[in-house]
């Protein structure tokens, strides 16, 4: 399920490596819609991890993203998994992810999902 939002970049967090095969990065955009502000925390897995590196904070962005959930021990959980970000007002439209010439990478399949049992 491949969804957009646009906001400003308020936090990035460091690279984690959760095991041997898996990474993963965080970090929080704030959107503003019907009068209230919220902070979205997405995630960036494996080989995307630094795709928010080109970006500051405080800077506006479009993030395309995939919600993943799954159920584990009784517990239901949703991950906000990023794929794409792109600077608002960008020429190329592309954002820096995508070298030029080239089209942006398509959003991930189900089975470039690594996390298995994990609960996060």
């Amino acid at each position: 399920m491949a969804l957009e939002l646009t906001g400003k970049l308020v936090e990035k967090f460091e690279e984690q490596q959760i095991s041997e095969k898996f990474k993963k990065r965080e970090f929080v955009v704030e959107t503003s819609e019907n009068n209230f502000t919220e902070q979205i925390k997405f995630e960036l897995v494996q080989d995307r991890t630094d795709i928010i590196d080109p970006y500051k904070i405080g800077e506006d962005i479009k993030v395309s993203f995939n919600l993943k959930g799954r159920k584990w021990n009784d517990k239901y959980f949703v991950n906000v998994q990023a794929w794409r970000i792109d600077r608002i007002g960008a020429d190329n439209g592309q954002g820096n992810n995508a070298p030029e010439g080239f089209p942006p990478p398509p959003p991930p399949s189900e089975e470039d999902d690594f996390m298995g049992d994990a609960p996060f």
